[in-house]
């Protein structure tokens, strides 16, 4: 276990550095000049030449790229400012670090897609597994047919329709606020209530029908009926040997679908007015920050990646033969 877990740890730092490396390639050999852009209307070619020297883009690429890296994890001393670790530069726009800025926004997005990938693997998890257990009932029929239109609505359709009913007119539920754990754990939860069951709705509606074929598959399979022909009991059946099957496919569904959970954050945010990376990566683009840009996309890229590894723990927990991969 432990072996398999170093690979994929090796594996995940060899990622993160080539997402890093091509960022930063991206971003900063684009046509566009970052002097330009920050320099404004009124610019002269000594402005430009006093803004390259203060943002280090005097210097060949490579010797930018290593400076960069090595500044998020000792911090650097800008001509602009003291930027310290971990440092992903200074932004145009607000003349901070940029870690500043992204430890002020990413524990909205964290909790919305860390709250909404709870209740979209409870709810469609335990509804597949219900309809699955209830093959060719009422409620199977009619949970296939609620997983079928949750599947094509959209956050910014079902978002504003969740607001002016649940809470303009019944009145059950706050509004999306941007949680504050530290002074006010209630009222962080009661406001990603909302927002993390609007986003949920097109993941669990997915869940619910993959887990619910899959279980079945798994009630076909020779082990199961083996297992029911010694006599053991169908509900320890269900659960020890058949869910245990169907769980592999479904934490590797949710592993490719740690992108979408994000990308669902974004909308989301937009939707309830919530202040997360959604906003500030628009924000960022709008302005052409591209210091703070990079920031997104690398600690975004960084946390799919260290959750994709979590993932694979759990899928290695669950299946014993792929800790022999």
């Amino acid at each position: 276990m432990l072996r398999f877990l170093v690979r994929r740890l090796l594996g995940a730092v060899v990622i993160l550095a080539l997402i890093s490396a091509l960022t930063y390639l991206l971003f900063f050999t684009l046509p566009s000049d970052p002097a330009l852009l920050s320099c404004g209307k009124n610019c002269t070619p000594a402005n430009v030449a006093l803004i390259h020297h203060n943002l280090g883009l005097d210097k060949p690429v490579p010797v930018q790229y290593a400076q960069y890296m090595a500044g998020i994890f000792t911090g650097r001393r800008l001509p602009l400012g003291n930027c310290p670790a971990p440092c992903f530069g200074l932004s145009f726009a607000n003349d901070a670090p940029v870690w500043t800025i992204l430890s002020s926004r990413y524990p909205t997005t964290l909790s919305l897609a860390v709250g909404g990938a709870a209740v979209f693997l409870t709810v469609g998890v335990g509804l597949g597994l219900v309809s699955a257990w209830t093959r060719g009932s009422l409620f199977d029929r009619l949970a296939s047919s609620v997983s079928l239109m949750g599947q094509s609505v959209q956050i910014y359709f079902i978002g504003p329709l969740a607001i002016y009913l649940l809470v303009d007119r019944l009145r059950w539920l706050d509004p999306g606020a941007d949680p504050d754990w530290s002074h006010d754990p209630a009222g962080a939860v009661g406001g990603l209530v909302l927002p993390c069951l609007v986003m949920s709705v097109i993941f669990w509606s997915n869940y619910s029908r993959q887990t619910r074929s899959l279980m079945i598959e798994q009630l076909a399979e020779e082990h199961v009926r083996t297992a029911r022909a010694k006599g053991m009991g169908r509900g320890y059946v269900f659960f020890r040997y058949a869910l245990r099957g169907a769980m592999g496919p479904i934490v590797t569904l949710f592993g490719i679908d740690l992108g979408s959970v994000f990308g669902g954050a974004i909308i989301t945010e937009t939707t309830f007015g919530l202040h997360g990376l959604g906003q500030l990566a628009v924000a960022a683009v709008t302005q052409t920050d591209l210091p703070l840009e990079m920031g997104v996309m690398l600690f975004s890229s960084c946390a799919i990646v260290l959750f994709n590894v979590v993932i694979d723990a759990s899928y290695a927990f669950i299946d014993p033969r792929v800790r022999l991969l």
